[in-house]
């Protein structure tokens, strides 16, 4: 394989160039010594279906935030069931940066993420029903409100409010009296009340 330029980005990028030599050592050129090679690695990697594999394997360790930029790039430009399939269980990390990044792309790959929805919003871990009301909210699909609503239905007051946030974005006027009803089911939260409110304003445009 010929030779492949590394671009100058971190202060760890002291080769002006680096070998890949195998493809089927994808996941050895992904940790490589410096943030230089592995973004190199990932431009030779991003192509075929086991490179984006071994990018997906990647994702959860890299430690460079500008190669996980590009691993998360390359795997948008090539979205697939299999990689949106990969990326979904980063909903479950606690890696606030990382979880944020999934999110943000499987925002960018609907139809693929669609088959999972239902049972996110049925996963025993709130928190990854959270996480899925937030994802719910930038995901440009003509069910997301259908869903949002499934979740507005959570007996978890936190994916009720992740809920809330979602609908509002969408900002679909048949989900308004669902919003109006959220607050009697948790009476005496402020912040329900308050959010559901301000959601319905916001979605009637008043």
């Amino acid at each position: 394989m010929p030779l492949i330029k590394a671009r100058s980005h971190d202060a760890d990028d002291d080769l002006d160039a680096v070998h890949i030599a195998d493809l089927v050592d994808a996941d050895t050129a992904l940790a490589a010594a410096t943030a230089g090679e592995r973004r190199a690695a990932v431009r030779t990697l991003e192509d075929s279906v086991d490179g984006q594999a071994a990018l997906c394997r990647r994702l959860a360790v890299e430690p460079s935030a500008s190669v996980r930029e590009a691993i998360l790039a390359a795997l948008i430009r090539h979205r697939s069931p299999a990689i949106a399939a990969a990326l979904i269980p980063l909903l479950r990390t606690e890696d606030a940066a990382l979880r944020n990044a999934a999110i943000e792309a499987l925002a960018e790959m609907p139809d693929e993420v669609a088959p999972h929805v239902v049972a996110l919003l049925a996963d025993p871990d709130s928190d990854v029903r959270i996480f899925a009301g937030n994802m719910l909210g930038v995901l440009p699909h003509p069910r997301a409100a259908e869903w949002l609503l499934k979740a507005l239905s959570d007996e978890h007051v936190n994916v009720c409010a992740a809920a809330i946030d979602g609908l509002a974005e969408i900002g679909d006027p048949a989900t308004a009296a669902a919003l109006e009803a959220v607050p009697a089911r948790f009476p005496g939260n402020s912040f329900i009340a308050f959010a559901a409110r301000v959601a319905v304003r916001r979605i009637r445009g008043c």
